[in-house]
């Protein structure tokens, strides 16, 4: 049997059947999608044909398209994503590197008036590398991407424009080209831009600055969807509206209007609506009364439907649905107020927890799924700063840093003696480079790439990490590693009478199951617990197992701790597995307790246990 979906969609037409198991040409509902291992995405975007692009492992994408076999893509192994938004035509993917790769359908642009870039002759067959930003020294900070056109910031504060024109978009002034331009163009803005915001199926953007209550915004104005009060085209940032002291946590359009969050989860909206049965326009950004209460977290427009999601796990729809959002109260094709929408019963298990769910919107079908974010990072983070058990030390003599040393050999595939030689030998990098370095080694995140660079550097590293070294990876390749493994979980395999006998060899009593301790610091309240009692100075490498399970199954739970996977045997016995599982996450105090139940419901799943 297939496992579990984390994905669902719902639309009007029958474009997207071929990611579902429905054969009726509608999907009225939220509906399971048949895509694989969707506890792995990261972020799904939807152009505005029957096609859409996930991001799931750190270099690798897959592409859907109706009538097409699927399609998967990777960059270099030195690359690591950082972001993928979308157009009606085009991708681009934004890397850690600050480089940007784009994938598009040449033969649409055809049909259009300026493509993105200026490269793009084939259908979505490969992805291809921008090369203007790096002829052009540019780091490229962030991306947004509207109908036809595209903003990129660089170099921290530096904005660049490309595409269609149409409306004043990309903001070049009056005297901009109106059709538009193919190579990026530098964009001016008053103050200093901090982000950038735009819908997939709008012709305007918006920019936060270095003032985060100040918001500006250029392009199409037709129904006041800009915000400044009036309804007039603007072909340069124009200031939006000073929130008086509320920043603003994200902004997002469709064709027709345009919705605000501030990071007090207030949710705005300006632009065309329906009442008493008439289109009226709202050309200042005011407050959703039937949202005043909720506080948003998350939005999503697709060309003239709008999603928001509450820190509670609610959500709300409004716009034109058509069937695509399923709620008993909503059923006209224009619903104008938010309404409730029911989520599936699949993630009902799922509210209480935060910043989990993820919504996304395209054309004509919307996305709801489960972002299982590995928590291994933020573990780590919290241990690194406790600074407990820490068995070895970096720097120069005064300036040590306590650090668990199998941690750090196994993301830099070096001993501690190499590190402290090569690191602090004739060449000692500061403080400061090493605090760096060590929130790669636990966090897996590249702060300030060029003194990271330098410290790769003197280890002979090769810069920037391959996507084979990031921190998931080198954990679930540390699983292998007998010999770094400096902990021990003893589990009694004979039974009880034989367990009274105090005649009995203990040898015999007990299998041993090797671990790194760190791990079970991380992965487990109960072991964090449990060496709390302990004296640091203790020389205890082993602990005792109380639970009376099997030595199977102990042993695929510490694989998990490992891998975030649960996979059996042919062998196994998977009911005893996961009867004997089902309590783990209680008992041991699993930090990341909503992957292990969705590995397990698979397992469940896979063998017809339910």
């Amino acid at each position: 049997m297939s496992k579990s979906s984390s994905l669902y969609l719902t639309g009007p037409k029958k474009d997207f059947k071929f990611v579902t198991q429905k054969k009726n040409n509608n999907l009225p509902k939220w509906t399971e999608s048949n895509l694989k291992k969707t506890q792995t995405i990261k972020k799904i975007v939807c152009g505005s044909g029957p096609h859409f692009l996930v991001w799931k492992k750190p270099n690798k994408l897959e592409f859907y398209q109706k009538g097409k076999k699927k399609r998967k893509y990777q960059l270099p192994k030195n690359e690591r994503i950082k972001d993928i938004v979308s157009s009606c035509y085009t991708y681009l993917i934004l890397t850690e590197s600050g480089k940007v790769w784009s994938l598009a359908d040449g033969n649409d642009f055809k049909k259009k008036e300026v493509p993105l870039l200026d490269h793009h002759q084939s259908t979505f067959e490969e992805i291809q590398y921008v090369t203007f930003f790096e002829e052009k020294k540019l780091f490229v900070n962030s991306v947004a991407m509207g109908l036809y056109s595209g903003y990129h910031l660089c170099n921290g504060d530096q904005l660049y424009a490309s595409g269609s024109n149409f409306h004043g978009c990309l903001g070049l002034g009056p005297n901009g080209k109106k059709g538009g331009v193919q190579e990026p163009m530098p964009v001016f803005v008053q103050d200093k831009v901090t982000k950038i915001f735009a819908g997939s199926m709008a012709m305007n953007f918006f920019f936060t600055t270095s003032q985060p209550d100040l918001l500006y915004a250029c392009g199409k104005n037709i129904y006041g969807e800009l915000g400044i009060g009036s309804r007039v085209d603007q072909s340069t940032p124009t200031v939006v509206k000073n929130f008086k002291g509320s920043e603003i946590l994200t902004v997002s359009s469709g064709y027709y209007r345009s919705i605000l969050i501030t990071n007090e989860g207030q949710t705005y909206s300006c632009g065309k609506k329906i009442k008493n049965g008439r289109g009226v326009s709202e050309s200042i950004f005011t407050l959703i009364p039937q949202l005043k209460e909720k506080k948003a977290v998350q939005l999503s427009t697709g060309f003239s439907r709008n999603l928001v999601l509450t820190d509670q796990n609610e959500l709300y729809g409004w716009g034109f649905l058509d069937g695509c959002y399923p709620t008993d109260e909503c059923n006209q094709k224009n619903d104008q107020l938010p309404t409730k929408i029911n989520l599936p019963s699949f993630f009902t298990n799922y509210l209480g927890s935060k910043d989990m769910i993820r919504i996304a919107s395209g054309s004509s079908v919307s996305f709801l799924y489960l972002d299982f974010k590995n928590t291994l990072s933020q573990d780590l983070r919290i241990l690194y700063e406790s600074k407990k058990f820490c068995d070895c030390e970096i720097g120069t003599l005064g300036n040590q840093i306590p650090v668990h040393k199998a941690l750090v050999e196994c993301r830099t595939k070096l001993t501690i003696d190499q590190i402290q030689n090569k690191l602090f030998g004739e060449k000692s990098i500061n403080k400061e480079q090493t605090l760096n370095f060590l929130k790669w080694i636990y966090y897996d995140e590249i702060l300030d790439l060029e003194k990271l660079e330098q410290t790769f550097n003197l280890l002979e590293l090769t810069f920037p990490p391959s996507v084979d070294n990031t921190l998931e990876k080198d954990i679930a390749q540390l699983y292998q590693d007998e010999d770094s493994k400096d902990f021990k979980i003893l589990v009694i395999i004979n039974d009880k009478e034989e367990k009274d006998n105090e005649d009995q060899d203990k040898e015999e009593n007990y299998e041993e199951i090797p671990v790194h301790k760190f791990i079970l610091l991380v992965r487990s309240g109960l072991f964090r617990a449990m060496f709390d009692y302990v004296n640091e100075k203790d020389n205890t490498n082993q602990v005792q197992d109380y639970t009376n399970k099997s030595i199977e199954s102990l042993k695929i739970l510490i694989k998990y701790f490992y891998t975030n996977s649960i996979e059996l045997t042919a062998d196994q016995n998977p009911k005893l597995i996961v009867d004997e599982l089902s309590d783990a996450v209680e008992y041991y105090q699993l930090n990341n307790q909503f992957n292990f139940e969705f590995e397990l419901n698979n397992i469940k799943k896979q063998f017809d246990l339910n």
